[in-house]
């Protein structure tokens, strides 16, 4: 099972046409972190359509796809290489939820 430490998006879109070793060469290169420190990364295609998350283990690698059956997946827009997400950001994501909003309304509920 996933469990990871963190989840990191990467925010260039990728060619998800390739595996595991071109992404954990991206993981290290493009997002400059160790893919084998423990986290989730995830990679999304030109269109928006379709992510893919790599992870390293104990014993092995992860690679999941998910496609949604309509709609976009809701992805960043920034100058940065990469952002992390928590958890439960992750999982509206994987949804096609804009996970975005939920971090506003967090940090508005928090103020008040």
């Amino acid at each position: 099972m996933l469990n990871p430490t963190g989840w990191w998006l990467a925010i260039s879109a990728m060619d998800l046409r390739c595996g595991i070793d071109r992404l954990l060469v991206a993981v290290r290169t493009t997002l400059d972190r160790d893919a084998f420190d423990g986290g989730a990364f995830v990679f999304c295609n030109r269109t928006g359509t379709r992510i893919k998350v790599l992870m390293v283990d104990a014993t092995g690698v992860w690679l999941c796809v998910r496609r949604l059956h309509e709609g976009r997946f809701v992805w960043p827009r920034s100058d940065a290489a990469s952002c992390e997400l928590d958890a439960e950001q992750f999982a509206w994501l994987c949804a096609g939820v804009d996970w975005q909003r939920l971090r506003v309304q967090k940090s508005i509920a928090h103020r008040v």
